[in-house]
């Protein structure tokens, strides 16, 4: 059995979701507050432009990803209850989740160099038509 870890090395950090759609929400959430501190429907607008969610995100995913970051202290929340229409849960990133994300960007960085030069030695192969 290997021991090597899949991604950074914290331990609320998300590990053996290999290929699923939620592998990247957690990151996804984090640098979506980092831009700009929001409510549940904004972040199920705004996570999509990452192309990690095919579609819209489903709601009980992200709300379940926001409780277990507020649970590790990666985001912050608090209710808006200014202006019209109801109270909104309005969530943002804590110095904590920024070294999360930070840590989480150099894995995909990895990653990224590691599929290119995957992809690169295909494509020599390729070329040489074997």
């Amino acid at each position: 059995m290997s021991t090597k870890k899949t991604g950074p090395s914290k331990k609320n950090l998300p590990r053996g979701t290999h290929g699923k759609q939620e592998r990247y929400i957690q990151p996804s959430i984090l640098l979506e507050l980092y831009l700009n501190p929001s409510y549940g429907y904004e972040l199920i607008q705004g996570i999509q432009r990452f192309g990690f969610v095919v579609g819209q995100a489903p709601p009980g995913m992200i709300y379940r990803h926001l409780r277990q970051l507020e649970e590790q202290g990666l985001v912050i929340s608090e209710w808006q209850t200014e202006g019209n229409g109801p109270a909104k849960r309005v969530y943002n990133i804590t110095p904590e989740g920024k070294e999360v994300l930070a840590l989480w960007t150099q894995y995909m960085e990895r990653q990224a160099e590691h599929l290119t030069q995957f992809v690169e030695q295909f494509r020599q192969v390729k070329q040489l038509g074997t």
